[in-house]
């Protein structure tokens, strides 16, 4: 099973419409999964011809920065938790990355968050940094921004995928450009951690 990842795509302040190339990389999967700051819900729509699509409210819906407040929609919620293959995936679109301990950790978090749920996988936005991590027994996965990675000006960013395909659940992060999308190259990203 394919998965679609993708946040903060801050359409239509990034750009009218998403890159050509996200529509074409998800022509495959089997449902999208939008980690929030999706910012006008067309983007869903669009999205939602090619697959299911399950959204996080994230801050960009809620009419911060004097945008226009994304009425309540049956497939964006705060949080979700979703079954899929016999894999708990939570999606959400902030959680505290990196950690800050005591207070601000993965554990505490999946905890409000998700209470009483296993999570295998857990998809969040806000950062617009690519990451993927094994915190506390479950993948953690940020996809990155299509349109803003890493918070800077318009240009090709990130996606990403989840496989359950396999006994432990997988990832992989695509990096978009001018012919489609390139794995993600982390060795050269620009990460500060």
């Amino acid at each position: 099973m394919k998965i679609g990842l993708i946040s903060d795509t801050h359409i239509p302040e990034a750009m009218p419409e998403l890159w050509p190339h996200v529509f074409d990389q998800f022509r495959d999967v089997e449902c999208i999964l939008h980690a929030g700051d999706i910012y006008d819900f067309s983007v869903l729509d669009r999205l939602e011809q090619i697959a299911p699509v399950y959204a996080a409210r994230g801050n960009g819906e809620d009419g911060s920065g004097g945008r226009e407040v994304q009425p309540n929609d049956h497939r964006v919620r705060e949080t979700w938790t979703i079954n899929l293959r016999g894999f708990n995936i939570g999606l959400t679109h902030y959680i505290p990355m990196p950690e800050i301990p005591p207070g601000l950790t993965i554990r505490k978090w999946k905890n409000r968050l998700f209470p009483d749920t296993h999570l295998d996988v857990l998809v969040y936005g806000d950062t617009h940094v690519e990451q993927i991590d094994l915190i506390d027994n479950t993948l953690c996965i940020n996809p990155g921004s299509p349109t803003y990675p890493h918070n800077l000006s318009l240009q090709f960013g990130t996606i990403g995928f989840l496989y359950l395909d396999e006994p432990a659940p997988r990832a992989e992060i695509m990096q978009l450009t001018d012919s489609g999308t390139t794995p993600f190259d982390w060795a050269a990203s620009r990460r500060p951690w």
